[in-house]
């Protein structure tokens, strides 16, 4: 049977955020959404949206989860791609950041949070008016509840490189090269870790690496389900 893709989109995105990608057909897409305060049990949804192996498929924080999933269930991930993230442990300056944004949003002032966030979602922070408006009405669509677990669940991350050596998985991993949330560098040690891991770079793309290339995504997605099913139990 075909390796069913769960997905995992980054923080204030939905699954519209992967509507310009095609999936490979005949593979299940499950959507996990962000809805806890906590990257732990975030990671234990995804692991409970299939039985069996699965591909994860995940964007920034999404990918953030994944990690996590793989950390604790390692046997189950049979393919791993992942695009615009950070491997590392939290920065000082980030739970700062972090806190400042939910405090807005607790303010009533979620639209302020969306237009903070805004720039660093495309290319060099620089955008179209339509680019700008797809993004707030999927940031909208999210809400702000969402966005509170989603900021309370940035810092619980952990340090994942540990989880990515151990991997055994087939992984390609995505790096906008004009991300200026996630920079190159950080794509790169993550290939680094991963044992079997495909690094590509995208020189054109931002943050929202599936509506800046979902050319890319597709190919990507085609290459990791073909060999994780060589390589799954």
């Amino acid at each position: 049977m075909p390796l069913p893709l769960v997905v995992v989109p980054g923080m204030l995105c939905d699954a519209s955020l992967w509507s310009d990608v095609t999936f490979p057909e005949g593979h299940a897409v499950h959507h996990v959404a962000l809805r806890r305060p906590d990257v732990g049990a975030l990671a234990d949804e995804v692991l409970a949206a299939v039985d069996g192996p699965f591909v994860l498929v995940g964007l920034s924080l999404g990918a953030i989860v994944g990690f996590e999933a793989l950390r604790r269930a390692p046997e189950r991930v049979a393919g791993l791609c992942v695009m615009a993230t950070n491997a590392a442990a939290p920065r000082p300056e980030q739970h700062a950041a972090w806190r400042k944004l939910d405090t807005l949003v607790a303010d009533g002032r979620f639209a302020e949070v969306v237009e903070r966030t805004l720039p660093d979602m495309f290319p060099d922070r620089r955008w179209s008016t339509a680019d700008a408006e797809r993004y707030r009405r999927m940031a909208r669509a999210v809400g702000p509840d969402a966005a509170r677990a989603q900021l309370a669940a940035q810092p619980t991350r952990e340090d994942a490189f540990a989880a990515l050596r151990s991997a055994r998985c087939p992984s390609v991993v995505l790096s906008g090269g004009r991300d200026t949330l996630c920079p190159p560098a950080f794509h790169r040690a993550i290939a680094d870790a991963l044992p079997h891991s495909d690094l590509r770079e995208l020189p054109d793309a931002g943050h929202l690496v599936p509506w800046q290339r979902p050319d890319a995504v597709d190919a990507a997605l085609r290459d990791v389900v073909s060999a994780a099913a060589t390589t799954a139990p």
